[in-house]
């Protein structure tokens, strides 16, 4: 018993090379593709044209994008800066992107001295996005003051 064991032992690790060696000399020639001869050419053709043309226009998207963002955020926070965020955005559009960090930054900062000169920090935009109407709107604190005071 101790010697078929030593045997079976011997003959069981060149059982899956052998097993390897001829599931690959029966298997049939590898190809590239599934497709030949015209269907080849005319795919290869279909794939490059989108290449070519249609991923630099949505890459481009991608980019104008997220180049806007910041403007978006201005807007939404109802930053009383938000005209000059999109300008500093369409600049950074114009020089490779260097500018829209700070754009970004000056999106989800509060303005400093404008509270003091307009008593709000807050500028509610009328119409839609882009146009020029802009007002400034009562801030919560003024309410909460004036309640108080009356």
């Amino acid at each position: 018993m101790a010697i078929g064991s030593l045997v079976a032992e011997r003959i069981t690790p060149r059982v899956p090379t052998l097993t390897a060696i001829l599931l690959a000399l029966a298997a049939p020639d590898a190809r590239a593709s599934f497709l030949e001869g015209e269907a080849l050419d005319t795919m290869a053709e279909v794939v490059s044209w989108i290449v070519l043309i249609v991923v630099p226009i949505g890459v481009l998207w991608i980019f104008w994008l997220i180049h806007v963002l910041p403007e978006k955020i201005a807007e939404k926070k109802g930053h009383p800066q938000a005209p000059a965020i999109k300008t500093l955005c369409l600049l950074s559009l114009a020089f490779g992107g260097l500018l829209w960090p700070l754009a970004w930054l000056w999106a989800y900062t509060k303005p400093v001295m404008y509270r003091l000169a307009y008593g709000t920090d807050r500028v509610e935009y009328h119409g839609p996005p882009g146009t020029a109407t802009v007002e400034p709107t009562e801030d919560r604190r003024d309410k909460a003051d004036e309640g108080r005071a009356g």
